[in-house]
């Protein structure tokens, strides 16, 4: 298992989330509520768990 930072705006984020769900090599076995980066408001990070797909 992979446990991954992402960070950038909200919109990059769901962008890359969607991205990585739709991959068929990949798991994403959760995605955390984002959480907004100190000292801005533009800027987000979500923790993300992801596994190699089993085939």
């Amino acid at each position: 298992m992979l446990k991954i930072r992402l960070q950038g705006t909200l919109k990059d984020i769901r962008w890359f989330k969607r991205l990585l769900e739709k991959h068929k090599e990949v798991y994403v076995q959760e995605v955390s509520e984002p959480f907004a980066n100190k000292g801005t408001n533009k800027y987000f990070r979500v923790y993300a768990e992801v596994e190699k797909e089993e085939k």
